[in-house]
């Protein structure tokens, strides 16, 4: 038997109204806010994300799906979506005629790490971009957002995080001051934050190690050395949040996971996850247009992960499993009254009412089993005695009445 591909997972039906619900909810908030969708091609040249990403970030080197197509280009399954997402607002000139862009998108995406609870090589985004204003209130709009987004799926056990990376001078200055620091620790770090030290020192107050958190516990802050500008902005979010009553935790170790953000951070985090407790996150990355060949532009965002909010969902039992969205069940006695059933079951569906039809030609008994395994609210029955009279038997599921209705009358009758 061909088994699927590790880090892959089928969504059977089973589970596809959890996806439906958590959809819903994102088409009905992005209206709210007049986000517009846009769907991007799932692979990308792959300096797309080389250039924007970071070529020392672990996603570059170690988790991204590249190969050389038959013209011999560098091809990369998306790993994420704003790098992508922007590729596509410069090659489209989406920015040219409205002054502030609004996106956001929903789909797959690829990374080769080590499978485990909530974490797939194929995994799936739900995420927004606003591009075009520099300020403080586009931050807090985001936010807003993705804070209204969790609230409307029905999660309350959550945590903001925040934070700001400052302008590229106040991180040049933090980042001195940071190596500085952990010079002295350096040979205590682990193997994978003495790699981070060369490259990307910033990353390490992200690492995971024990050893390297006890560490990063006494490491300078960087919001300790915000300029002027930095310090403003960061302020301007916060009082913003503080106005529409946002909570939040300032978290002065969180810099997220790519090299193009500046200024604000952000991550929600729920202990319904255990240890691996992030479920969204984003933040500003105002150079990242022009990085990618684009007009200069500022822009912040975020992301979800969709098998993230599911388990989350799960846990706080919001799905129903045994719900059933069938109306009704038809059940015929005899093969001669198949062509009617499927005409009262095609005019019943045309009302929005749901149908199932018995397709193996089983007995009554069985059919009627079958009608109760569905969790249909009524069953229609045709029998002789019924039909000859040109009727059909309404029997309600629930408890068990039973009526006679017309045929002709079946389209005028409120069940």
């Amino acid at each position: 038997m061909i088994q699927a591909v590790r880090g892959t997972k089928d969504i059977l039906p089973v589970d596809i109204t959890k996806w439906h619900y958590i959809e819903n909810i994102i088409r009905n908030i992005t209206e709210r806010y007049n986000y517009k969708e846009i769907r991007t091609p799932i692979f990308e040249k792959t300096e797309v994300f080389s250039r924007s990403i970071g070529e020392n970030t672990d996603i570059v080197n170690k988790e991204m799906y590249t190969f050389n197509d038959k013209g011999g280009d560098s091809i990369t399954l998306r790993p994420e979506q704003t790098a992508a997402l922007i590729r596509s607002v410069i090659q489209n000139n989406l920015t040219n005629d409205i002054s502030t862009l609004r996106l956001w998108y929903l789909g797959p995406y690829f990374r080769y790490e080590r499978p485990q609870k909530g974490r797939l090589r194929q995994f799936h985004q739900f995420g927004v971009e606003c591009i075009a204003s520099p300020n403080p209130e586009a931050d807090a709009e985001i936010i807003l957002l993705a804070n209204q987004l969790i609230k409307n799926l029905g999660i309350n056990d959550y945590e903001l995080q925040i934070n700001s990376l400052g302008n590229e001078i106040s991180r040049s200055n933090y980042r001195n001051k940071l190596v500085e620091y952990l010079t002295i620790h350096k040979n205590d770090l682990s193997e994978e934050s003495k790699s981070r030290f060369e490259t990307n020192p910033l990353r390490i107050l992200d690492s995971k190690d024990d050893r390297d958190k006890s560490i990063i516990k006494n490491a300078p802050k960087i919001i300790d050395f915000l300029d002027e500008e930095s310090s403003k902005h960061f302020e301007s979010v916060k009082n913003l949040l503080d106005s529409t009553g946002v909570k939040y935790k300032i978290e002065s170790d969180l810099v997220r996971g790519l090299d193009y953000y500046c200024h604000t951070v952000f991550e929600f985090r729920s202990s319904l996850l255990g240890a691996q407790d992030a479920f969204g996150g984003g933040g500003r990355y105002d150079g990242l247009i022009k990085q990618l060949g684009g007009k200069d532009a500022p822009a912040v965002g975020f992301a979800m992960g969709v098998e993230r909010l599911i388990l989350i969902l799960d846990s706080l039992n919001v799905f129903n499993s045994n719900e059933s969205k069938c109306d009704f069940f038809i059940v015929s006695s005899n093969e001669k009254y198949y062509s009617t059933a499927l005409l009262i079951s095609e005019e019943l569906r045309n009302l929005n009412y749901n149908v199932i039809n018995d397709l193996q030609r089983k007995s009554f008994k069985a059919q009627m089993r079958e009608a109760d395994k569905s969790g249909a609210k009524f069953c229609i029955i045709f029998a002789e005695d019924e039909f000859n009279r040109n009727s059909i038997l309404v029997k309600n599921m629930k408890t068990g009445e039973q009526s006679e209705i017309k045929i002709e009358n079946i389209k005028n009758t409120k069940f």
